[in-house]
């Protein structure tokens, strides 16, 4: 079991950050959807917690079926996904993942991550490794220089390009603390894009209320879902506070045992074309009409 800690500053403060988090993730998870893979949002609803208090938990599914090899889909059920969990009590996080199979031949695996925000530059003491948006580099096939913070600058709030050493002179600036519990560094990429990601598409979100982006995540999630062309329970997004039924998050680390080599369908294939941009198929002023109409 490998336990890394990854510190990922961001020049934001953890107010707006707590807003981008949740339109980035519904916007990334909407664009890599299509007709029966991608992510589906099976739950999402208020979550109380004796230690952390109020928050919000979701479950999702993450369909992978195409990711595999031809010889393996051959021989595995057509529903294949990984199961993502998360307890929200902002600005502490728990994301546990594990595995759903069918079959035997692939190993299974988990991820456990604790995440802290906090509104300083990453100063905090035992620091392990750094994850640097701007300047760390990340697989080719995943660059859009439309998304590369050395070049991208806010129109909304005048933040960037982001230039060597900006992590000491930016201001505002917040620090992403992961405790991350893994076997494989797969992880380091995932993380590094969707931190560049929520930074240059800050004039998407910025400005949204909780009550505004709560509404675009519901209404993308479920948008989402029928793109994947799924049949899921109906999604409860309700803010978090109201009242609920106690369940308590993971108070440790799975305990599945996990494989020594990154299984291949994590790496999608470089000749897979691009998918439009989620603003393009579903921009706020979209969401809004959308829901009026409903």
């Amino acid at each position: 079991m490998l336990i890394k800690e990854y510190r990922i500053c961001m020049p934001l403060t953890t107010e707006e950050y707590r807003v981008g988090q949740l339109y980035t993730i519904s916007k990334h998870s909407h664009q890599e959807s299509e007709k029966g893979e991608g992510v589906e949002v099976v739950k999402n609803e208020p979550h109380e917690d004796p230690v952390h208090g109020p928050g919000q938990f979701t479950e999702k599914r993450v369909h992978l079926s195409s990711k595999l090899p031809s010889w393996a889909r051959a021989v595995t059920p057509r529903i294949f996904y990984i199961t993502e969990k998360a307890w929200n009590y902002y600005p502490y996080t728990i994301t546990a993942d594990g595995r759903s199979l069918q079959c035997s031949f692939l190993p299974k695996f988990s991820i456990y991550i604790e995440t802290k925000y906090e509104d300083n530059c990453g100063d905090s003491e035992n620091v392990i490794s750094f994850l640097d948006i701007a300047f760390d580099e990340i697989p080719e096939r995943y660059y859009r220089s439309l998304e590369d913070p050395r070049f991208f600058s806010s129109a909304k709030t005048g933040r960037g390009p982001l230039r060597e050493g900006w992590r000491q002179h930016t201001k505002p600036i917040m620090c992403s603390y992961k405790l991350v519990s893994v076997k494989f560094e797969v992880i380091r990429d995932i993380l590094l894009i969707g931190h560049r990601q929520a930074f240059a598409w800050v004039d998407e979100w910025c400005g949204m209320t909780m009550e505004e982006v709560r509404c675009y995540e519901r209404v993308t999630q479920e948008a989402t879902n029928e793109l994947i062309g799924l049949v899921a329970p109906a999604i409860s997004v309700s803010e978090v506070g109201q009242p609920t039924a106690t369940r308590s998050a993971p108070a440790s680390a799975p305990s599945t045992p996990l494989s020594d080599e990154t299984p291949d369908f994590l790496a999608p294939p470089k000749t897979r074309p691009r998918k439009k941009s989620a603003p393009e198929t579903l921009t706020l002023p979209a969401l809004r009409e959308r829901t009026s109409a409903e």
